[in-house]
């Protein structure tokens, strides 16, 4: 019998007892490590390399969405079942988002947290009964109407820009658009822009194309109306290659990340159709943020470059998903023009 091995996180140790001890004779489960906060966590999934994780959201030095998109993005097999005492349907929404393959609420009999594991570890996504009926209701719930303005911020937050962002695309004062989301948010319901996203994805009507009106070129014709995601983690190169691209199709939506996870993130609330990656980002490899974006929005034409290109580099990248592979020093505007037009159309 195959061995499953398991780590419990929680910064409560009778908690993690409790578990450790409901566990116990599960057939070829083996609790092989305990941790009680953020970078105790990373530190044993590096060196104990579990295939499960049972992980309280709330412990210290843990950021709940950052750190499961940086863990998912690093251990792509392993299964997360989260374990907490926290109900809100949007947070528990937001955190499947983010990668987890279950969530169980601690106040349930420990009878089903067994098979929480077991259903887990098979592959199946969980999400313990009283969630379920939760979120039932919520989606039977009428989405509220709003406003052009509101449905075109929505469209702004779905993109991934920040205030200051939103207001040059807006043309109003960061203020304007502060004191705007602060109204949107209340009207949704919602505490923050990360809920107001998968509010999103609940109800997609909301948005519609007000985000996406077609703009006109200097020239008069439709400008592409699709986006592009830039892979690096050099801030100057990003903003060279941004305002390159820019220049060229002043209504293109561009998306900057430095991190695979961020590249994620992009992947799945925009889907860009190209992304150009960088092979080296920081400690992170570019040819698995190909590899993973790749699978994450496998519409998405990806080309990888590179100050340091050598055949190996161009061979992995191919295997990742990557459509080209390019040299950083050819990489300018008409090179970008050809890329993007190839990709958009």
């Amino acid at each position: 019998m195959t061995t499953t091995r398991l780590l419990l996180a929680d910064d409560h140790a009778v908690v993690r007892s409790g578990i450790a001890h409901a566990l116990a004779d599960l057939p070829g489960v083996v609790v092989v490590g305990e941790v009680g906060d953020g970078p105790g966590l990373h530190t044993a999934l590096a060196e104990l390399e579990p295939d499960c994780l049972l992980l309280d959201i709330t412990m210290p030095g843990f950021e709940p969405i950052a750190d499961i998109g940086a863990i998912r993005a690093r251990y792509p097999g392993l299964k997360i079942l989260v374990v907490s005492a926290y109900d809100d349907d949007v947070y528990v929404q937001g955190l499947l988002g983010a990668g987890v393959n279950g969530y169980h609420l601690k106040d349930q009999p420990l009878s089903d947290l067994r098979l929480a594991v077991q259903r887990v570890l098979a592959g199946e996504r969980w999400i313990c009964s009283p969630l379920v009926e939760k979120l039932i209701r919520l989606h039977e719930q009428p989405a509220p109407a709003l406003t052009a303005r509101q449905r075109e911020l929505l469209g702004y937050l779905q993109e991934g820009l920040d205030n200051q962002a939103i207001a040059r695309r807006s043309g109003l004062s960061i203020k304007t658009v502060e004191n705007h989301l602060t109204r949107l948010y209340r009207h949704l319901g919602v505490q923050s822009r990360l809920e107001a996203v998968h509010y999103i994805h609940q109800h997609p009507a909301l948005v519609g194309h007000a985000a996406h009106v077609a703009r006109k070129d200097p020239e008069g014709a439709a400008s592409i109306r699709q986006a592009l995601l830039i892979v690096d983690d050099s801030v100057r190169y990003r903003t060279q290659l941004r305002r390159m691209v820019a220049r060229a199709y002043p209504s293109l939506t561009i998306y900057e990340a430095d991190t695979i996870q961020a590249a994620l993130h992009v992947a799945r609330v925009a889907a860009p159709g190209l992304a150009l990656i960088d092979v080296v980002l920081g400690d992170e490899s570019g040819i698995e943020c190909a590899r993973q974006f790749h699978t994450a929005a496998p519409a998405t034409r990806i080309v990888l470059f590179s100050a340091y290109p050598d055949r190996e580099f161009h061979r992995q990248g191919m295997q990742a998903g990557a459509v080209a592979f390019l040299d950083k020093k050819d990489l300018d505007a008409a090179a970008l023009r050809e890329l993007i037009d190839d990709a958009l159309g």
